[in-house]
């Protein structure tokens, strides 16, 4: 086989992925849509059953198709998330011999002005929204990974009901990394229950007096707040060696 003949399909299995993945962007197709069948896709695309399944393997890598094989199978579209892109950015600051500090340092910065952004600007909606977080959160004392989930999630909507999408994207994959450090360091955790119980029942008071800062619209109160919480759970979620822990022990 020449090079040539090796090159071409592999040539037009990205331009393919590249058309699907435009789609995707432009919102031609959207979360649990199904592809055309392989039949009607390589005839649009005029390529082979061999082409049109590597450009699935490019998409399915970035997260943005997911294949179901046997009868009846196909590609179904999926909308990656922090969870996604999480692995990629952790190797990234890996390489920058980022530390499990630096990388809650740097929601310490985001959180507290998007909180303050909240209150701010937000409308109605979006503090009512908060307050629903709130009480979810509230509601999953009792049942700890219902709790931590809630308490993920209320973290990552202050960023996004702040408005700012990109510090969303961004605290989406740092909360990410964070998660998956609070689970290895809770599976080494020798806590009592009633400490954690504790713990997360201060968490759930901390959530809903933010949500009570936001709705009055106090801007700076709300700020100065979050900020004095995230850094009072830094003392027990960073405690000991953990605050030095490479974020490749995290996602190796």
């Amino acid at each position: 086989m020449s090079r040539s003949e090796v090159v071409r399909p592999q040539k037009m299995a990205g331009m393919v992925a590249l058309r699907v993945r435009q789609m995707i962007v432009k919102g031609e197709l959207t979360e649990g849509d199904w592809l055309p069948t392989e039949a009607e896709l390589m005839d649009q695309f005029g390529v082979s059953r061999p082409t049109l399944r590597e450009a699935f393997r490019l998409l399915e890598a970035d997260s943005l198709i997911r294949i179901r094989r046997g009868p009846p199978g196909g590609a179904r579209v999926h909308l990656p998330g922090p969870d996604a892109a999480a692995p990629l950015f952790g190797l990234l600051l890996t390489l920058a011999g980022t530390t499990v500090r630096d990388v809650y340092e740097a929601r310490l910065v985001i959180e507290p002005t998007a909180a303050r952004w909240l209150a701010e600007h937000g409308d109605a909606a979006r503090h009512a929204e908060l307050r629903r977080e709130a009480d979810d959160t509230r509601a999953a004392l009792g049942d700890p990974a219902r709790f931590a989930a809630s308490s993920v999630r209320f973290h990552q909507r202050i960023v996004e009901l702040s408005g700012n999408r990109t510090l969303a994207t961004v605290t989406g994959m740092l909360i990410e990394i964070l998660t998956r450090h609070m689970e290895l360091a809770l599976r080494e955790s020798r806590e009592e229950c009633s400490v954690v119980q504790m713990r997360q029942a201060h968490a759930a008071r901390a959530y809903n007096r933010l949500a009570d800062l936001v709705a009055k619209r106090d801007a700076v109160g709300a700020e100065r707040f979050w900020h004095t919480h995230m850094q009072a759970v830094s003392g027990y979620l960073l405690g000991g060696s953990a605050a030095g822990r490479q974020i490749v022990d995290i996602l190796g």
